[in-house]
């Protein structure tokens, strides 16, 4: 109990995954975005990196980033950071790279594999990789969004291809990227060679079971993810907030390591101006 810090002392939590607007399939709670914002700030919340669920089966990629900017700066300016995308299998997309970063100032890029309808195999991957580190992007890759039990029957996601992606990162070591809803299932050591790389994180949103943050964290003796590498996402609002914030409270993490998850990595992923 003395371990844990004061509430006053506390840090507040940068959640780096969250969407707006409406999941495609059922209507979600908080799916308003001043619901969301208001329940996001009840947690001690005080930034959340917010992509769009339009995002995931659009072909007009342009609107869907115009309205994520707009509705951030609306209703969570400061607070909702938007981050854009990009579909790969759809022509002109460098221009929708160009247009999130210069026109919109988006932070980064989120990509949807496997809704949208390339792999991490694409031929254009390998350019969109150094593009987003070209222009100091940090590239979100997202590795799910719901249990595939679940899905639609007539939505064919299938699994997302990890080896293209670990090539690419190693082969573009300015690299911003962080995995996104991972579960940080893998054969071998490809987890931990891509933890390796310089600017590689991951986020606790689909770690499950009891003490799996802390279990995560305590593969670092084999070289796998160490706590500077981990931040917090909630997946919110197909997730209930809650239980992102009980994954930090079941596992035995010290106020460092939990400072470090709640908004250490995340700031120095994405530093304020």
């Amino acid at each position: 109990r003395a371990a844990v810090p004061a509430s006053s002392e506390a840090p507040g939590i940068i959640d780096t995954n969250v969407n707006l607007f409406q999941w495609p399939f059922r209507a979600l709670k908080y799916r308003e975005t001043l619901a969301l914002v208001a329940k996001l700030k009840k947690h001690r919340v005080i930034e959340a990196w917010a992509g769009s669920f339009e995002a995931l089966l659009s072909k007009d990629m342009n609107g869907v980033n115009e309205r994520l900017a707009a509705e951030c700066r609306e209703h969570g300016p400061g607070f909702l950071i938007p981050f854009g995308s990009v579909n790969l299998a759809w022509p002109d997309w460098e221009e929708d790279v160009r247009r999130c970063h210069e026109v919109h100032r988006m932070p980064g890029l989120r990509i949807y594999p496997g809704y949208q309808p390339f792999d991490l195999d694409h031929p254009a991957l390998e350019r969109f990789v150094q593009m987003t580190a070209e222009r100091g992007l940090i590239l979100q890759v997202v590795f799910g969004m719901e249990d595939p039990r679940v899905h639609h029957p007539i939505i064919n996601v299938g699994p997302v291809t990890f080896a293209p992606l670990l090539k690419l990162v190693k082969a573009t070591p300015n690299a911003k990227v962080q995995l996104v809803h991972f579960d940080g299932a893998l054969r071998g050591d490809g987890l931990a060679q891509i933890m390796a790389q310089a600017h590689t994180f991951m986020d606790i949103s689909r770690l499950e079971g009891n003490g799996a943050v802390g279990r995560m964290i305590g593969l670092v003796n084999s070289g796998r993810v160490p706590v500077e590498r981990i931040v917090f996402g909630s997946h919110a609002p197909y997730f209930p907030l809650e239980t992102a914030l009980l994954k930090l409270i079941e596992s035995p993490l010290d106020p460092r390591q939990l400072r470090a998850i709640m908004q250490g990595n995340a700031r120095r992923l994405l530093p304020r101006a």
